[in-house]
Parts: structure tokens; sequence; C-alpha cells
């Protein structure tokens, strides 16, 4: 008889991340039973439909509906809807992903309950508390039975918290599974040429961090800077973002209409990965991109004081910037005079087959 496997996903950075584990149990595994939970913090088509059509995924087996909102709202929508499921029908083992609000409430509610909880992408670490991520972080790896975890400092963080070694499992970069499952694809399309644009001859932007988004002053100031950049930029704008951008009529009132900065709704995965693959830099605020970016070997510059994914500055080809900074790192970039950076061990396309050999003995005991 098989086991039933939660599989949570929540917004759009998870997607990627379960879609290998969910078809390594479906396809490579006889006793998982993937149940596909989607809690629906990115609800919209562009952030949530196009990338489970993207990635092969079917439609989730449970939609919990939670939505947007504040994070107590989220938290708790999650954790009563979520509650209410495992009491109804109690898988066997609950497997969350990334940082997400629902990977914590997720976690907790099966604790509580005495389900086993498996934390993928475990041990990451900004040092920075005032980032809700960090926190959901720090309470799911405290509570998790199994830890996966993509890099040695992941591993070592949890040992620094005194979490027993035998809960930790370096398996790699689960990422990079659905990157290597997709970029030959990707790279294939023309999507970069839609908006007049040359192979390597243009930046991709993207920004969503409260720290960077949400005070329109900071926001503006960014915006400024990227107008400036002597190469065009491509910035497939994140909801949170439009919605301040909007607010505050910051196109016109930066003068942006005459800048080099092209602003693009959301687009899917495979059609992002093709301007990420055919881009001359990446500058970002998001984690996944880091990672990503240092896979391709394409110059990444993290709009942020601090990284959970250190090894992408130490091995790969991100370093942090700052508005002030920013302008000096992209001459860098431009002038040819970057690191070339490597591929972390384990970042190699097999780290679901990974997961569920351990999944499998772990429910086998």
């Amino acid at each position: 008889m098989k086991q039933n496997v939660h599989l949570i996903a929540a917004a759009r950075p998870n997607f990627m991340k379960i879609a290998p584990i969910w078809r390594a149990m479906t396809e490579g595994s006889e006793i998982l039973e993937p149940i596909l939970i989607h809690t629906g913090q990115h609800y919209d088509r562009n952030m949530s439909d196009v990338f489970f059509e993207d990635l092969g995924l079917p439609a989730p087996d449970v939609h919990l509906g939670i939505g947007g909102g504040t994070h107590a709202h989220q938290v708790a929508g999650v954790m009563l809807k979520y509650e209410e499921l495992c009491l109804a029908d109690r898988p066997d083992l609950v497997l969350v992903v990334g940082d997400v609000n629902a990977t914590m409430a997720t976690s907790l509610v099966a604790t509580k309950l005495h389900i086993p909880v498996v934390h993928v992408e475990a041990g990451l670490r900004s040092r920075d508390r005032t980032m809700p991520e960090e926190i959901n972080r720090l309470v799911t790896d405290a509570i998790a039975d199994i830890l996966f975890t993509p890099s040695p400092d992941a591993d070592a963080n949890l040992r620094a918290e005194g979490v027993p070694e035998g809960k930790i499992k370096r398996v790699g970069n689960i990422m990079i599974d659905s990157l290597v499952r997709t970029i030959a694809k990707a790279r294939e399309l023309d999507v970069f040429a839609r908006y007049g644009l040359e192979d390597r001859g243009y930046g991709v932007v993207t920004l969503h961090r409260p720290s960077n988004v949400d005070d329109p002053a900071t926001l503006e100031r960014i915006l400024r800077v990227l107008a400036d950049v002597d190469l065009p930029l491509l910035f497939p704008v994140h909801p949170r973002t439009r919605a301040v951008m909007d607010q505050h009529d910051m196109v016109t009132a930066c003068g942006l209409e005459r800048s080099g900065l092209q602003f693009i709704e959301p687009l899917g995965y495979y059609d992002f990965m093709n301007l990420v693959a055919h881009c001359r830099l990446m500058l970002t605020d998001s984690g996944g991109l880091q990672e990503e970016t240092t896979f391709l070997k394409i110059p990444c510059l993290t709009l942020r004081p601090n990284t959970e994914r250190p090894i992408t500055i130490e091995q790969g080809t991100n370093e942090l910037a700052t508005v002030e900074s920013l302008p000096g790192q992209v001459a860098r970039i431009l002038a040819g005079k970057w690191k070339e950076g490597r591929v972390p061990d384990l970042w190699d396309g097999e780290t679901a087959p990974r997961i569920v050999a351990v999944l499998e003995e772990f429910l086998a005991r």
C-alpha cells in the first residue's frame, strides 16, 4: 500500500521546487503517493497556473484558496484550513519547500498532529530577522524531522543550532532540477527578441522584497539608478511592486518613459528563463535567481544587504549590491571583468531522486 505524501506549494518559487519531487515520486517510486496541495498565496494566472502548465504539474489535488493578506492572516488561514484537511484525510508525511508563510504554517499543523515533516531547502540563513522568510526558515527547521540541505553552509548552520546529525541530509539544490530539465527548450524560444532585444544585449530585473519595494522613496531611488544603466533592462514587474509603482505614478514621476527600462507583466517559467538564459546580467532580490544564474554562469547583482545563499557569492557569479555600488558593478560586468564562478557540488539536476530515496527509507522504518 502506498504512503500519502502531501507536497505543499504556495507561491511561484515553490512550484519549481515541488515539480521535480512530484515527478520523481510519480515516475520512480512504488511506495510514495504524492498529493499536491496548493495553499494559494500566489493565485493569479501569471503567478500560478501558467507555472503549473510549464512545469508539467497536474492541477492541485487540493487548493486551500488562502490568497493574500498580512502575514498573520496568511499563516492563520493556512493553519485553519490545513488542519481541517489533515484531520479529514491524514497524510503519512508532509513535505514543505522553501521559506514562505505556508511552509511554516503547514509544518506547525503537521507537527502538532504528530505527522512527520520534511523540509527541502533547509538550513539557509541570512541572519536577518527583519525578513519574514528568515523566521519561517528558523521555525520550520526547528520542528522538521528531516532537513534536506542544498549546500555545506546549510549543514553547518543546522549543526550550530543543535540539530542532530541524523536529521541533516545534503541532497543538492532542487531548483536546479527544474532548470536542467527545461533550459534547452527555454533557450530555443525568442522571447527576448519580442521586446526588441539582442542576445546578451540586455539585463533582467526582478524586485519584490518589502525592503526594496514597499517604501515609495526607496523604490524610486532604485528605479532612477536603473534608468541610468548603460544597457537595456527588461523588468517583469511583480504584483506587489506594480501596486506601489502605479499608486505613485513612478514611470512618469521618474521620467522612465525615456529610459532603457522596459516594464512588462510577469511571465511563465519557460518565457522567463529564456530571458535569463540570454541576458548579459541579472539584477534581483530573489533567492532562487541567485542560484539559477550561478548554474548558468550569468553575472548576478543581488540588491540586498545579505543573502541566505552565500555559496552563490563564494563559488558562483553573485554579488550583493546597493544603490550606490550598482553602477560600478554593472560597469565591471560590461567590461568583462566579472568572476566566472563554478557550479556547487550536487547542483546536478538529480536532487529529487535523492530526496525520494531518503523518504522511502524513512517511511520503511
